[in-house]
């Protein structure tokens, strides 16, 4: 296949001040959960973007110093000579594709609690540690300045060392002191590094400068700046000091890489903004500048990117989120192979990875930090080893991938299908408000299914273990999924919540299926019990709300969807939910349901309150969908008389989970089908510490 000349711009040189990039596709630094704890495990990852097509890839946070310690947070790390090596190993890994390898150098200030090193956080003025550790950082006098500019211009030589070919002066995400010396709520000096704009932007003017002078003449100098915070005249804005700041410095960095801030605000799920949706906030910045300016906007579609550099917005398509669900867009792009695209859902689960200190998850991408531990490749998976034929039950998510890629391995396949339609609980999820993004994931694995002759969909198939043993396939893959319980139990409850029997209560189930919509509840208010405290609570809320019914919204938590603080969201939802009149009830409980209403208890104190309300939605937790994979089980005995060789369960039938769990353990069984396996050894490679006297 040809790539659509259309596309041919993205896939222009563009010189960034002493290099030049092969193309405009630009990974701008992410953070992954592994840095300089898996740096093997970074680099791998890193080089594989670089031979999917991006041609510069960056690294995540990169800590310049001892006061710059963002512990337990595994971010990359400069602090001194002998980190130079881990380093290298990713610039080799993406000079060996010739891309251009860039660094995010990092000191975050009073962000940064330096629990590790136990140096006493560093900030413009005295403030407190912004991750609400019990500790403040202490204002910097101008040795503390001098010393930063050292430490920063000392870092960037050792980047030069390491082989990166573009160093950053970062300003942005609220996680850098050197936006905190800009933003006045962060900066009360006054001295000439406070007060005017001029004065707080000083700082950041001489570190650029410093800079290039230590590796300007090889590197490129590039500068990440918070356009906009989002919090109106309190912040930076866009048509305000930000503005200004560019207006300043304009010619002065090699490249302007330009976003949003905080990390939430830069980095929004796709329920709460569109492709592209940072444009209004960062166009000005090309008009001030004949530097090339990068941006990001989640894009997937190669219409939006010609767009936003015909139309002069960007030069560069920065990506984080899209390059994880896909290392390949640029080159499928150029090969004319845009139905082979996995674009990126905005789920966010990647994020989730940094944010509980682990090696990053993709909805979309299995493969993603795997890469060096298992050694899965995105685009290349082994080949089949046997002629056996698999019968996958069950097309949800991890049903399609296994289809999918057992399909690529060159398995015959059939896959069955109880309903008319494929996707399972992906399907519906993505008609609830704001997730339509999530149909991706089925649309990829139906498409890529498609053209695979050697797989074979069958639907209206709702077979019994019976039928199964009938058939004759070497290996049985059960893939039926899971269903909530309607017995509320659940994180809080062990047992089931008394009075339901006689109370009208439902689950997400019965709305996906059309047993429960508003409309048709009973009167009176409804109670949503979310126990399971990630999105789908908060999501059916807004729904139900919307359709003019009064929620009470109860949760054990001390508010509404906690682990979607991981994903960057749980401000919006909770902010969304007040707006729309939902009523919340936190640190609480149903214990017991009687006519006219629901008890709930205070999980601290066990002080009861009366709740009226028509009706109750538990959203609590789940049970497999497992029955047949327990029968086969049973009948062992006959599974050499039918030619089975192996039955095994996954995803959530096999243990309910989200569906990046989901589509990672589809994938899990097609990579390991027929593959030798120890139970007693560690199913990946590991980073080991290195002993030191």
């Amino acid at each position: 296949m040809t790539r659509d000349p259309r596309y041919d711009i993205l896939f222009e040189p563009v010189k960034i001040g002493p290099v030049t990039a092969r193309n405009r596709f630009y990974q701008v630094p992410h953070c992954n959960g592994m840095g300089s704890r898996h740096p093997s495990g970074t680099a791998l990852m890193r080089g594989i973007k670089a031979e999917g097509g991006w041609a510069v890839v960056c690294t995540e946070e990169t800590e310049i110093h001892p006061t710059s310690d963002i512990s337990p947070y595994p971010e990359g790390c400069l602090w001194e000579d002998r980190d130079v090596p881990a380093m290298k190993r990713m610039t080799d890994a993406v000079h060996e594709h010739g891309s251009l390898a860039g660094v995010e150098l990092c000191h975050g200030g009073s962000h940064v609690p330096n629990l590790y090193s136990r140096e006493v956080p560093l900030a413009p003025s005295h403030r407190p540690n912004s991750m609400r550790h019990p500790l403040q950082a202490r204002a910097m006098d101008k040795k503390d300045i001098a010393d930063l500019r050292r430490w920063h211009r000392q870092a960037a030589l050792r980047g030069r060392e390491a082989g990166f070919d573009i160093i950053y002066v970062y300003a942005s995400h609220d996680l850098s002191i050197f936006q905190h010396f800009i933003a006045r709520r962060h900066n009360q000096r006054n001295d000439e590094y406070g007060g005017s704009l001029e004065n707080r932007t000083r700082l950041l003017r001489e570190v650029i400068e410093d800079t290039k002078d230590a590796v300007g003449d090889t590197c490129a100098v590039a500068v990440r700046l918070a356009v906009d915070e989002l919090l109106g005249e309190d912040g930076i804005t866009h048509n305000g000091e930000a503005h200004d700041i560019v207006a300043m410095l304009a010619e002065l960095p090699d490249l302007w890489d330009v976003c949003l801030s905080d990390w939430s605000n830069d980095s929004q799920t796709s329920r709460f903004s569109e492709e592209g949706f940072q444009e209004k906030y960062v166009s000005f910045v090309k008009k001030l500048t004949t530097k090339p300016v990068v941006g990001v906007g989640r894009f997937t579609s190669p219409h939006k990117m010609v767009s936003q550099i015909r139309r002069g917005v960007l030069d560069m398509i920065g990506a984080a989120r899209p390059s994880i669900a896909d290392p390949f867009l640029p080159k499928k792009i150029e090969e004319g192979r845009i139905e082979d695209i996995r674009e990126c859902i905005g789920c966010n689960i990647c994020v989730s990875g940094d944010n509980t200190c682990t090696p990053m998850r993709c909805t979309q991408n299995p493969t993603v930090a795997e890469e060096w531990r298992k050694g899965w490749h995105p685009e290349r998976i082994a080949q089949n080893v046997s002629d056996d034929k698999v019968l996958i039950v069950g097309g949800g998510p991890s049903g399609l991938e296994c289809a999918r890629a057992l399909g690529e391995r060159g398995y015959q396949i059939a896959l069955a299908e109880a309903g008319r339609k494929l996707g399972g609980r992906v399907t519906h999820e993505a008609g609830l408000p704001g997730l339509a993004a999530w149909n991706r994931v089925r649309d990829y694995r139906v498409g890529q299914i498609n053209k695979m002759p050697n797989v074979e969909v069958f639907f209206d198939s709702d077979l019994t273990a019976q039928n199964i043993l009938e058939f004759g396939f070497d290996h049985v893959v059960i893939a039926t999924g899971s269903t909530w319980r309607e017995d509320g139990v659940g994180r809080t409850h062990s047992t089931a919540i008394e009075g339901l029997d006689a109370f009208h209560s439902f689950t997400p189930d019965d709305v996906f299926l059309g047993r429960a919509m508003p409309e048709h509840l009973p009167g009176g208010d409804v109670v949503i019990f979310d126990d399971d405290q990630f999105y789908l609570g908060g999501v059916f809320a807004e729904m139900i709300q919307k359709a003019g019914r009064q929620v009470v919204f109860v949760t054990p938590s001390g508010e509404v969807s906690p682990y979607t603080n991981h994903t960057l969201e749980q401000g919006r939802i909770q902010t969304r939910l007040l707006e729309a009149g939902v009523q919340l009830h936190p640190h609480r409980k149903v214990t017991v349901c009687r006519e006219g209403g629901v008890q709930l208890s205070c999980v601290y104190t066990e002080t009861r309150e009366e709740v009226a309300c028509g009706s109750m939605m538990l959203v609590t937790s789940r049970v497999p969908v497992n029955s047949v994979h327990q029968e086969l089980v049973d009948r062992q005995s006959e599974w050499s008389d039918a030619a089975i060789k192996t039955v095994t369960a996954i995803g959530d039938a096999l243990a309910p989970s989200t569906i990046a769990a989901a589509v990672y353990s589809g994938h899990r069984y097609a990579r390991e089908l027929d593959e030798p396996l120890s139970n007693d050894a560690v199913p990946f490679k590991r980073e080991l510490p290195m002993i030191e006297a």
